[in-house]
């Protein structure tokens, strides 16, 4: 194995080669009904902070910061027992009922009108999952017509005199939620949800044919019917849907931190395998159509403290999945959305769940402030600055040994051209814990050339992260000694770091 504290990790950058281009929608995120994403997150009347809506204020200026594009909603795992009808009309005459999902009281004091407002006030997309757990299509149908029928119908006049007059016209929806999961309310069999999905899917667009429909695929790589759950489902399906959908979190497991920085070798594969299936079927169809991935859960959790907590007894909004993520943790995410970029010709949607308060990057407290958690930075950044074309990043780097994936590349890397501009941005992570990897690029195929910016989110400690007491322990710095000699770029990676490196044309 190579020595990385000497030898430096290398790869060229030509616009002549490329991924494909960045779809907004990578940069999504998911609300849900689940813990206080919603109430005391994103909701919470009384708040100094809320609008006459009851959103917070500050919360929604940070969304729009974080450069969100599209918001799955209303689940997850909450939509398999969703009564959307619950959820519109007059607050005050809203049901409470028991949410199966959480072991949660859902008031509906947030519904539907609530979150088109919130996407509204955040300039976000929708993106609606319909209940095919314990409902199915006219229920689905039922949903679609109240929301996007322009009116002259009972459920779309019913939208109108509950304030809305104009159809929310939302385009994107999932057909159900890791249907294949047992711990899901009408979880089904391959072959049940094939045809319930494509029973579904041949309706909705019987209404609308423009809809972009997602297809249910395993909830993880690690399910038995991983594999064959996306062949059986796509068999049923593949000409009435336009993606299939992916999940996958990632945490850090018996003190392994080599192999947990390289999280993303296991995400590019689960990517890899799930085109691989779609393309087989596909061709077997002798289909012209392209299904595309949607990989709409995606994030750091630590899964194991959840399953160890005591679960919760019924409450309003209780404190769950409230991970506070380390530097280490947002070097890993940051990983994860090179991982996604460099799929960018396949993965065209994305969620990262959640947003607020849920496993999120956003964290606030009931009555206080908001804040910024450390994976709040590399979305951000990636957001902004990762828009256009994804160029093709072949690494060549030092190695490092894992226990999961054997020998890893200790540089993880792509980078995104403006083609309006000229300009590119390399986002790259060193997954090494000790030493500083230097890093060279070739600049012969590219006409940015002038460093414009060099930004580093790592920390002397690896565990350092941001809190309501010091929330913000954690920020981006600038790099030094970044430079462009002789058309190479030169720089320092420091120990487990995030970077994001702007590349703009030299000035004449």
């Amino acid at each position: 194995m190579s020595d990385p504290g000497t030898t430096p990790a290398r790869f060229t950058l030509d616009s002549a080669f490329g991924i494909g281009a960045v779809n907004p929608r990578l940069y999504g995120s998911f609300v849900e009904h689940l813990g206080r994403c919603v109430y005391t997150g994103i909701h919470e009347p009384g708040h100094p902070a809320a609008d006459a809506d009851g959103l917070r204020q500050d919360v929604l200026e940070l969304v729009r910061e974080l450069g969100v594009t599209t918001v799955r909603y209303p689940g997850g795992n909450f939509v398999s027992g969703y009564r959307w009808e619950d959820s519109v009309g007059p607050r005050e005459q809203r049901p409470v009922r028991l949410d199966l999902a959480w072991r949660s009281t859902e008031t509906n004091e947030f519904g539907l009108h609530e979150f088109m407002d919130f996407c509204r006030k955040t300039g976000t997309e929708p993106m609606m999952a319909v209940n095919l757990g314990t409902r199915g299509v006219e229920d689905a149908l039922r949903l679609l017509e109240y929301a996007n029928h322009r009116g002259g119908t009972e459920l779309s006049d019913l939208r109108v005199a509950h304030g809305a007059k104009d159809p929310y016209d939302i385009r994107m929806w999932c057909l159900g939620n890791e249907m294949d999961g047992p711990w899901q309310t009408g979880h089904k069999t391959a072959e049940e949800y094939g045809r319930l999905a494509a029973e579904t899917a041949r309706a909705m667009r019987m209404i609308d044919p423009g809809l972009e429909l997602v297809a249910c695929g395993s909830s993880s790589s690690s399910m038995p019917t991983f594999g064959s759950w996306e062949a059986t489902v796509l068999e049923a399906a593949y000409d009435l849907v336009d993606y299939v959908s992916l999940h996958a979190y990632y945490e850090e497991i018996d003190g392994d931190r080599d192999s947990f920085l390289a999280s993303a070798v296991d995400m590019e594969h689960f990517i890899d395998s799930v085109v691989a299936t779609c393309d087989h079927v596909g061709a077997r169809l002798k289909s012209k159509k392209r299904v595309n991935l949607s990989f709409d859960e995606w994030n750091v959790w630590y899964q194991a403290r959840f399953h160890a907590a005591t679960p919760p007894d019924w409450d309003k909004a209780p404190r769950l999945l409230e991970d506070g993520y380390s530097v280490t943790d947002a070097v890993v995410f940051g990983s994860l959305l090179i991982a996604l970029l460099r799929h960018a010709d396949r993965v065209t949607a994305a969620s990262l769940a959640q947003l607020v308060n849920v496993i999120a990057p956003i964290m606030t407290e009931p009555g206080g402030p908001a804040w910024r958690q450390t994976t709040f930075f590399p979305f951000a950044q990636a957001s902004r600055y990762g828009r256009g074309r994804v160029l093709r990043v072949e690494v060549d780097s030092p190695l490092y040994t894992t226990a999961r994936f054997g020998e890893v590349p200790l540089l993880h890397a792509t980078a995104v051209a403006d083609d309006e501009t000229g300009d590119v941005t390399v986002f790259a992570v060193n997954r090494g814990q000790d030493a500083a990897l230097p890093l060279e690029i070739d600049l012969r195929g590219v006409d940015a050339r002038a460093v414009a910016e060099h930004l580093v989110l790592s920390d002397a400690d690896a565990e350092a992260r941001n809190t309501l007491d010091d929330p913000e322990r954690v920020t981006p710095h600038a790099a030094a000694g970044t430079t462009v000699t002789g058309g190479v770029l030169r720089a320092e990676l420091e120990p487990c770091s995030w970077n994001m490196i702007r590349l703009s044309r030299a000035q004449s």
